[in-house]
């Protein structure tokens, strides 16, 4: 166990879930951000801990740089800050553009874009050279939906994610010389409960066919890809935006 702590925004479940506890197995002390589910968190902490790991649930809403301040906070009471995790995100009710209301695509963006940006401008901040950092590593979840468009469905959230892309290489760019790198993981048709947020559950499975490998991927798989990207494995890689989709 290290001092090095790695804020997993949307820690509680899904995906982020997976990140921490596999986080925390290659000896990070997790921060796991929550946005409501409080059970939910304290069982990942718990789950972390019964491993001898270090965990610790801080509730925030990313969508509000106040909450994503008094994280940041936390984390630095509970140790050096090495990697964070932008994993936290949210996808409306299947709608077409003509449909959507002001409200809902501000929510959007202001979540999966500003709360990203903004929790990497406080990484940078504390991992930089520049600043008198250590260097680290941020690993921003973008969606194959990036790519596709997602028609009918939300392109509002695939347009977010091309913005996480874009975002992705820029800073990789502008902070590569200062320690840190930053990179992207486009999961693509995965199990999680993400789906039910859309008004559609069963989406992933429905649509397992379009794969080429004809199946859903698993939260733990994306979580091997973030885990390597945040280790010494892939000291060379930044800028880089992975699709772990089964070819989709």
């Amino acid at each position: 166990m290290s001092d090095r702590v790695a804020i997993v925004t949307g820690g509680s479940r899904g995906i982020g879930r997976a990140v921490a506890i596999a986080a925390a197995a290659r000896g990070f002390k997790v921060c796991v951000g929550y946005a409501s589910n409080e059970a939910a968190a304290r069982e990942v902490v718990f789950t972390i801990e019964s491993k001898n790991g270090k965990a610790i649930a801080v509730k925030g809403d990313v969508g509000s740089e106040a909450d994503i301040l008094a994280l940041f906070k936390t984390a630095d009471e509970f140790g050096t800050l090495g990697a964070l995790v932008n994993n936290a995100g949210i996808v409306g009710m299947t709608q077409r553009v003509d449909e959507m209301s002001a409200e809902r695509i501000q929510r959007m963006m202001a979540i999966n874009v500003t709360g990203s940006i903004l929790c990497a401008r406080e990484a940078v901040k504390r991992m930089s050279t520049r600043h008198g950092g250590k260097g680290g590593v941020i690993v921003n979840l973008s969606s194959v939906a990036a790519r596709l468009g997602a028609p009918n469905t939300y392109v509002d959230y695939a347009a977010s994610k091309g913005a996480i892309d874009s975002f992705t290489v820029g800073l990789g760019y502008e902070v590569a010389g200062e320690g840190i790198r930053v990179a992207a993981i486009r999961p693509g048709l995965i199990d999680t409960e993400i789906h039910a947020s859309g008004g559609d559950p069963d989406r992933a499975h429905r649509l397992a066919h379009m794969v080429p490998m004809k199946r859903v991927g698993s939260a733990e798989e994306i979580a091997n890809a973030i885990v390597w990207l945040m280790s010494d494995d892939a000291s060379y890689v930044t800028s880089a935006i992975l699709d772990v989709s089964g070819g989709r």
